[in-house]
């Protein structure tokens, strides 16, 4: 995966690209010379974001909006040409026991995570299909291929996004158009620092413990890097993986596989 694949010009899409996962995700695509159109909530993170590489642009979209994805889609291919690769990232999580878990949290959860990013690929697929090219790659979760306690809908949100995935695979395998998806395990990023808040507050545990609670799980005892995560991306992305669709990476120190 240390080669550049040879993707330059080409025009990517990634949600949730104002921070973390996916603003590794967006420099490594326009470290590559691709031309990366990032989306999220927060103008002033895209922003900052944008002004990181030149190849990277910001527009604000909400990802759980189908209208809002439609024409994010249709004002990013007007500036800068057809979407040839998009990368739904964009995600959330909570913690609580499933019994306490309001109706409301287990909703937004699914909406962002699950129905977030088939409509951040939704409005691509008929013109990759046309164009019979195009990569899409979903950031999923160790959380989609098992079981965690007291994340009960971002586990049903993760497992629904790698279903979506094989669904997606298997019906565009024809069309030149592969679909897989990544699924790191603890992530250093602010999304990590939540869960380990959450820990500190509900456990009366230090940050340090809640920390090694968390790098535990992994085999190797640590955190994964989000470069790390944007490097298995940026693979997928290339021409050395068109043979790779329907699968799901763990990127995971030996947690899953």
């Amino acid at each position: 995966m240390t080669a550049t694949p040879r993707i330059t010009g080409r025009h990517a899409l990634v949600s949730g690209g104002g921070s973390g996962v996916g603003r590794a995700i967006a420099l490594a695509l326009a470290g590559a010379g691709v031309n990366v159109t990032i989306c999220g909530r927060r103008e002033a993170a895209l922003a900052e974001v944008a002004s990181e590489n030149d190849h990277i642009f910001g527009i604000v979209a909400d990802v759980t909006d189908e209208a809002d994805m439609i024409a994010l889609h249709e004002k990013a291919e007007a500036a800068r040409g057809p979407i040839d690769i998009v990368v739904a990232n964009a995600g959330l999580s909570g913690s609580a026991p499933a019994h306490k878990t309001a109706l409301v949290d287990w909703r937004h959860t699914i909406d962002v995570n699950l129905t977030g990013a088939f409509l951040t690929v939704k409005p691509a697929l008929a013109g990759m299909a046309a164009r019979k090219a195009g990569r899409i790659v979903f950031v999923a979760s160790t959380a989609g291929l098992k079981g965690y306690a007291y994340v009960a809908p971002y586990v049903a949100a993760k497992h629904g996004v790698v279903g979506l995935m094989r669904a997606l695979a298997v019906e565009t395998a024809k069309s030149g158009i592969t679909v897989n998806a990544v699924c790191p395990g603890f992530v250093e990023t602010d999304m990590l620092e939540e869960s380990v808040q959450r820990i500190v507050e509900k456990t009366g545990r230090s940050t340090g413990e809640a920390r090694e609670s968390l790098a535990a799980i992994n085999p190797q005892g640590r955190f994964i890097q989000p470069e790390e995560v944007a490097e298995a991306v940026l693979w997928l992305c290339g021409d050395a993986a068109r043979s790779i669709t329907g699968q799901t990476i763990s990127i995971s120190g030996g947690e899953t596989w």
